[in-house]
């Protein structure tokens, strides 16, 4: 009886240790706004990909420029996606910001870096990204 209720206990404390958090906070970016999206190399193509395809769907109006270009750019916006290999490879982390005049104006991300054993962090990208547009650019 003590085994099981130990083994119990550790189950549940190795679980609870396992967070993922996902927080919004949406932009008031205005409706005939231009937004410049600075695209990163760094990240997968399939974001970028996503998130113009869903601020295309939203009729949010954008280009995708290069650092210097968004220099000239009244409403920016920058992204960043990492994907970690766990038995599988999944999207990790993913954070979209919106730049008026270079402050920060609205951000969403998700992050399961501390996900541990939650089986709930391997997630498909497209839907994550999309779900995370919708909140930052609720129009």
């Amino acid at each position: 009886m003590n085994t099981r209720v130990f083994l119990i206990f550790l189950i549940l404390a190795l679980t609870a240790s396992c967070a993922i958090n996902q927080s919004v906070e949406p932009s008031a970016v205005a409706e005939d706004a231009i937004i410049c999206i600075i695209e990163d190399a760094d990240v997968r193509e399939g974001f970028l990909e996503e998130l113009t395809k869903v601020l295309d769907e939203k009729n949010v109006n954008h280009r995708v420029v290069d650092k210097q270009a968004a220099l000239d750019c009244e409403w920016t916006m920058t992204y960043l996606g990492r994907w970690t290999w766990d038995l599988s490879l999944y999207m990790s982390y993913a954070e979209i910001k919106v730049f008026h005049n270079g402050q920060l104006d609205g951000q969403a991300v998700y992050d399961s870096t501390k996900g541990g054993f939650n089986l709930n962090k391997f997630i498909d990208a497209e839907p994550k990204i999309r779900e995370l547009v919708d909140e930052l650019m609720q129009k």
